[in-house]
């Protein structure tokens, strides 16, 4: 109804994420960059965490928007509570993949395959998970076992895992987990906005429906709606939802502090204003403030639970800087996957040619024993030949002796 009221070519402040709204807050801006480093990694887990409607889904929906798909083929899954054989199944349909038979592990040779493939041809797999805080324990190892898919020593598979509050608590604190925890190469929680952010929020919003300046918002509403909702983009989106339709009612070219009070007693009396009110957070300390108090960078999770020194990433690195690090570390990663694989035919070249060598040498050999016998052979003919010679002299010999001997008898018996 507002929408054609005020002139906007769509809805602006719309609940479902869309990329095409996305707003880098100081707090999307770290968390981008953190991602950003988490996937240039190409293995592992990354965690995102944040409060419902802090814009977790947005930042991804807008980071895959930057990314290849020739390079990198994406799968997301938005779980409920799967165990650890329900996951497997989820994740192999995320892939689009058909499982014969429903069970586990034709599921997992499946996607193993599809991995496999999908290395050979030179992208790499990531999986995104969505409320990861409704998986059980075993549904987290079974995704962690995903991760062991390697070819040679390359990965194949990365997960980014999407959650509230608690599964950060979940992760951390859960005696089962340790070997996940192990696999977390980074990790953030994303905030609200900070009061001095709601009013670019809207504005931003606004300019990408075709914004013209009506209605106009008085300067005291910003921080009322702040002060209403805590910086949270999904009730920020609620509040002036209701804001702007009150306006295209009454026909109002401006939103001022008597829209907002109306509003909100409406949202009140009808008991709903808990979908938008909330308690606003304290505003985050300076960064010169944060260094001289000692304030370390968010860790990652390290493998003994401690924390750990993630890679330097600079805090006011913007979207294309982070798609430019994604980019050159995945043109990295798939030269790596060329070498792999050239290696891979080398080597089988080599043994092709290790198997044509031993054959060529057992033909050499056979030729040579033929050569052997053949000389032998003549060496038993030339022996049979001196023998039927001995034996012919011998004979010869015998009947000269008999002869002579019959000769001296004659002449013994004449005389």
């Amino acid at each position: 109804m507002f929408d054609d009221f005020y002139g906007f070519e769509s809805r602006p402040f719309q609940l479902t994420p869309d990329p095409a709204f996305y707003f880098e807050s100081r707090t999307h801006r770290k968390a981008l960059s953190y991602l950003g480093y988490g996937l240039a990694q190409g293995e592992g887990f990354v965690v995102i965490t944040g409060e419902v409607g802090a814009g977790k889904s947005t930042l991804v929906a807008h980071l895959m928007a930057t990314i290849d798909p020739s390079r990198l083929t994406a799968a997301q899954v938005v779980t409920s509570a799967l165990d650890g054989e329900e996951i497997v199944h989820v994740v192999a349909q995320a892939f689009g993949l058909a499982v014969a038979g429903h069970d586990k592990a034709s599921a997992l040779g499946a996607i193993e395959g599809f991995l496999h493939e999908e290395a050979r041809q030179g992208r790499r797999c990531l999986l995104i998970v969505d409320e990861a805080q409704n998986l059980t324990v075993s549904a987290l190892e079974e995704l962690r076992m995903l991760s062991n898919f390697q070819l040679g020593s390359h990965p194949l598979l990365q997960t980014l895992l999407l959650g509230q509050p608690e599964f950060r608590s979940t992760l951390l604190e859960s005696g089962e987990l340790e070997q996940l925890r192990q696999r977390v190469i980074a990790t953030h929680h994303l905030e609200a906005m900070q009061a001095d952010e709601v009013q670019a929020y809207i504005e931003h919003r606004l300019g990408c429906v075709g914004w013209q300046g009506n209605p106009q918002f008085d300067a005291q509403v910003f921080a009322g709606i702040f002060e209403a909702t805590g910086g949270v983009p999904r009730r920020i989106n609620q509040l002036v939802n209701r804001l702007l339709l009150l306006g295209a009612v009454e026909q109002r070219c401006v939103i001022d502090g008597e829209v907002l009070a109306q509003v909100l007693a409406e949202l009140d009396a009808d008991g709903s204003i808990s979908l938008v009110s909330r308690k606003a957070p304290e505003p985050e300390a300076e960064p010169e403030a944060a260094a001289m108090q000692g304030e370390a960078a968010e860790p990652a999770v390290s493998p003994r639970g401690e924390e750990a020194r993630t890679e330097a990433v600079p805090g006011g690195i913007d979207s294309d800087e982070v798609a430019a690090i994604i980019e050159a570390a995945m043109a990295d990663r798939d030269a790596q996957i060329t070498e792999l694989q050239q290696a891979v035919l080398e080597l089988a070249m080599a043994a092709e040619a290790r198997e044509h060598e031993a054959a060529d040498a057992g033909q050499a050999q056979v030729a040579s024993l033929e050569a052997q016998l053949q000389a032998m052979s003549g060496h038993v003919s030339d022996l049979e030949a001196r023998l039927a010679e001995h034996d012919r002299m011998l004979r010869h010999t015998l009947t000269m002796l008999i002869e002579w001997i019959e000769g001296g008898e004659g002449q013994r018996r004449a005389a």
